[in-house]
């Protein structure tokens, strides 16, 4: 059955979402370096099998089938004229699903970066990358998306347009970016900063948080500063499934299913209301993350130590302010020789 994001977080204190795309259609025969979103029109039975694979697992919230369904990104296979049919197509897919579902379930249009850079390093203006994300949200919400899902971001200016292309087409959003450079987005975003990002735009997310990354340890650091920063927000916390490992072909991430409901608690403690999993969760693993959801009870907020004892070292751990003194020290004695 469907419903939206703002009711199911009324009716539930912590939403359970999905999983990997790219990583279980690799499983599924996807050829690397081919766009998944294109299945939306070639083979629509591929993403409608993985998001009733997740919905089965127990999953609130599932996630549209194109993230990199944007004009700029779809241009390198020649299929930009088709980002609003591939939009559509992604969302009617995962509503079959969710209307279908014995319990409530969202369906989230997922809305990836452009991999374009703005001015003055790159051509993109915000005129432009609104455009771009226009096109592909008009797409989401014709093929009835319930939410407006924007993930993986790491710049402030592609945060800021593509939540304002969002608000300009009246759709509710999401967004999240990813934290895999020393505690921070490539761009320099840091955890208790995201939160600023929308600020001047009219309308406020209904959650925002973190995706990817390097891991789940790395992503728990994130969400702690996240809900110190700003205790009342709705933090979303969706972490890859351990490390990637590449093994000839393939690419094996090393979180287990005993990992991932770790992480479910130890997320749910550190004050985060949308859990799930990104690169590497398959369904086994979204379905150890409902029974621990499902048995949830409260402890004390963890600490460094806990996560690390608990989920595993840190892959990029944040610089602190005393190596970032010392980096500074070193500069300047550089310059005065």
């Amino acid at each position: 059955m469907r419903i939206s994001l703002r009711d199911l977080l009324e009716q539930k204190p912590l939403l359970l979402a999905d999983g990997a795309t790219g990583t279980n259609f690799m499983e599924m025969g996807l050829e690397p370096g081919f766009p998944p979103d294109i299945w939306n029109l070639t083979e629509p039975q591929k993403p409608e099998a993985l998001h009733q694979a997740f919905v089965d697992a127990g999953s609130d919230i599932i996630l549209t089938n194109t993230f990199g369904a944007n004009a700029p990104r779809l241009k390198l296979h020649q299929a930009e004229g088709q980002t609003f049919e591939i939009n559509k197509a992604g969302a009617e897919i995962a509503g079959r699903v969710a209307a279908a579902a014995d319990h409530p379930v969202v369906v989230a249009g997922s809305v990836g970066p452009t991999g374009e850079l703005f001015e003055p390093m790159g051509e993109m203006t915000m005129d432009s990358a609104i455009d771009f994300f226009s096109e592909q949200i008009r797409g989401l919400k014709a093929g009835g998306a319930d939410v407006i899902w924007i993930e993986t971001m790491s710049a402030t200016e592609e945060i800021q347009a593509a939540c304002q292309a969002a608000i300009n087409l009246g759709m509710p959003y999401v967004f999240t970016a990813s934290f895999d450079t020393a505690g921070r987005t490539m761009m320099g975003i840091a955890p208790e900063a995201l939160g600023e990002a929308t600020q001047p735009l009219s309308e406020q997310p209904i959650a925002y948080g973190a995706n990817c990354g390097v891991g789940a340890s790395d992503m728990l650091m994130t969400n702690l500063a996240m809900t110190e920063a700003n205790p009342d927000a709705v933090i979303v916390g969706k972490a890859n499934c351990g490390i990637p490992v590449v093994k000839g072909k393939h690419t094996i991430y090393t979180g287990t299913p005993e990992i991932m409901s770790n992480y479910v608690q130890m997320a749910a403690d550190a004050g985060v209301r949308i859990i799930g999993g990104c690169c590497g969760t398959a369904p086994e693993h979204i379905a150890a993350m409902r029974v621990q959801m499902d048995n949830y009870a409260a402890q004390a907020r963890p600490t460094a130590e806990e996560v690390i004892a608990k989920i595993g070292p840190l892959v990029s751990p944040p610089k602190s302010a005393a190596a970032d003194a010392k980096v500074a020290a070193r500069a300047s004695r550089r310059r005065r020789r």
